[in-house]
């Protein structure tokens, strides 16, 4: 699978290169929205958590911002991923290609529209006096390659079961919503820990996008490295929704073309 796969090397190159060209065709401002609708949604969160509700996190601004972009990445990856087969439907019916190559597509222009996103991150990051140690910033890509792959994993998955079950599009919607705020991006876990009965404290460790959270913070917002048991933990999650992704994906996409 993987040698067919880099025989399509150059297609999966032109779809990314397709769709973060046509991202943002038409409108105004263009490519300008890649940096202006974290910065947007920053502003909102920001309003709600700190000056509404109140808490005492420092500098909450930027402990939002470091949490917030890596799951703009793999909320878009959710959603988004899990209509990629429909929104190819005539492609996969005209012509023979890996299937796989249309989630990984997806996922990938995601994954490159949150690298120039973290160039705002980086610019914040700096100006909030934050300097991240040179050891972090080796860890950073491992990071970034450990969310990536959990996100084709779970794009793999929700793309194929969306075929057979149409309303998986809309009830990833809510999921992604509540996800969200089963994830520590508005507030820190220890919080959770701390309120939640100790028989659930497991199942709330069982998010994968807690550690991946957990360790940009202690590169960026903390100036320090994530701790050895976050990146294994993160590593562990991320390779069991992309194995599991594979198999299902490779299980259901033999009838794809009858189905769409």
């Amino acid at each position: 699978m993987f040698k067919e796969i880099y025989k399509y090397r150059e297609m999966i190159y032109t779809m990314v290169r397709k769709d973060l060209r046509g991202r943002y065709k038409g409108s105004v401002l263009g490519f300008l929205w890649t940096f202006i609708n974290p910065l947007l949604q920053l502003v909102v969160y920001y309003f709600v958590f700190s000056m509404i509700l109140g808490n005492n996190i420092p500098k909450f601004y930027l402990y939002l911002f470091v949490g917030l972009i890596p799951w703009i990445f793999f909320s878009a990856s959710l959603t988004g991923g899990s209509i990629s087969i429909i929104a190819q439907k005539d492609l996969i019916k005209k012509i023979y290609f890996p299937r796989e190559i249309i989630p990984i597509s997806y996922v990938t222009s995601c994954f490159v529209n949150m690298l120039l996103s973290f160039v705002v991150v980086i610019a914040v990051v700096i100006f909030s006096g934050v300097m991240p140690s040179i050891l972090g910033i080796i860890c950073l890509p491992a990071i970034m390659l450990v969310e990536y792959l959990l996100c084709l994993g779970m794009a793999l998955i929700t793309s194929a079961l969306t075929v057979y079950f149409r309303d998986l599009e809309h009830i990833l919607g809510i999921v992604s919503m509540a996800w969200m705020y089963a994830t520590p991006i508005c507030y820190p876990a220890s919080l959770v820990v701390e309120k939640l009965p100790e028989r659930f404290v497991f199942l709330y460790n069982l998010n994968p996008m807690t550690p991946i959270v957990e360790a940009y913070r202690a590169v960026l917002y903390e100036g320090g490295i994530p701790r050895m048991e976050t990146l294994l933990s993160a590593t562990a999650l991320g390779a069991v929704f992309l194995i599991i992704g594979i198999f299902v994906f490779r299980k259901l996409n033999r009838n794809f073309a009858e189905e769409l």
